[in-house]
């Protein structure tokens, strides 16, 4: 699909701008004040999730596949999700979910 030229060089100032003064209003109006103890709290759940929402396609309905659900992917975000809640360590649940997907995939 191609865009329009005229639309792409519209959109992308619009967007950039739109960013800079997302980006400003964190870092040049709040930077030199403490945040709010309220969005503190949730802005440590970000990661969280934000995760599940990048993972969950790639589990569920993954390229590879044609979008058909593989029970070697489900069975590495199952051993991931438990070996992360089991040993709270981000490498080790990664470490072990490739570890299972590359052996369910060469079994």
């Amino acid at each position: 699909m191609q865009i329009d030229p005229a639309t792409f060089w519209i959109v992308l100032p619009v967007l950039a701008i739109g960013t800079y003064l997302i980006r400003l209003s964190f870092l040049g109006v709040l930077g030199s004040q403490p945040l709010p103890a309220g969005l503190r709290r949730a802005l440590r759940y970000t990661a969280v999730a934000i995760l599940p929402g990048l993972v969950a396609p790639a589990v569920l309905w993954p390229a590879a596949t044609g979008g058909e659900t593989d029970p070697a992917r489900l069975a590495a975000a199952c051993v991931t999700l438990l070996v992360g809640i089991v040993t709270r360590s981000v490498i080790g649940a990664i470490l072990a979910g490739g570890v299972t997907l590359y052996a369910v995939l060469w079994v």
